[in-house]
């Protein structure tokens, strides 16, 4: 059996067709899990960046940063030591350092377990670099997903609580070593 469409109704079938094919192929697009997100804040500070350095190069030392109560790295500076921070108010976080240069001023680590942060799959640079005038910028940079993976997260493990907490994180650290090294 032969079923014949006039043009209208071959047009509107093509439309149709098209129109499903279409969907098919944005839909998994557009059901797509979380986006990795990324912080970066700065700090400009009126000291040298070796000054500054001074302050945050120990690995395993991070009682510039005011939500930190202790911190202890079971290596110091060398790639692959496990530093845990315990933070104010209880939690604390297991970081792996994955890159130290001192020549650069900057490190870099990763979070190595869940911890009281809405983040998965974190990591960090830490970047000291000079200015003119004896005065530098501290760079604190951070790439991670929520921590909530699904396609409908909790509001506060979502990627707006995700990069609002890094963000606070940051800023306040970084306010706090500003503070810290030019009153010194």
């Amino acid at each position: 059996m032969r079923i014949s469409l006039d043009r209208p109704d071959r047009r509107a079938a093509v439309r149709a067709t098209l129109v499903i094919v279409a969907a098919c192929l944005a839909g998994p697009g557009l059901a797509h899990g979380p986006l990795p997100q990324k912080v970066v804040e700065t700090v400009t500070i009126d000291r040298s960046a070796d000054a500054v350095w001074q302050h945050v190069k120990d690995y395993g030392d991070m009682r510039w940063h005011p939500a930190v109560e202790a911190t202890t790295a079971d290596h110091g500076n060398d790639v692959g030591s496990v530093r845990t921070v315990s933070l104010e108010g209880g939690g604390s976080l297991v970081e792996t350092l994955e890159r130290y240069s001192a020549p650069d001023r900057s490190y870099s680590y990763k979070l190595s377990s869940e911890g009281p942060l809405p983040v998965s799959n974190y990591r960090s640079t830490l970047t000291v670099y000079p200015l003119d005038g004896g005065r530098s910028t501290v760079e604190w940079t951070g790439t991670f997903m929520r921590a909530d993976r699904s396609s409908k997260p909790a509001v506060d493990r979502d990627d707006q609580a995700a990069v609002r907490t890094v963000t606070g994180v940051y800023r306040a650290g970084l306010g706090a070593l500003k503070r810290l090294v030019e009153t010194n």
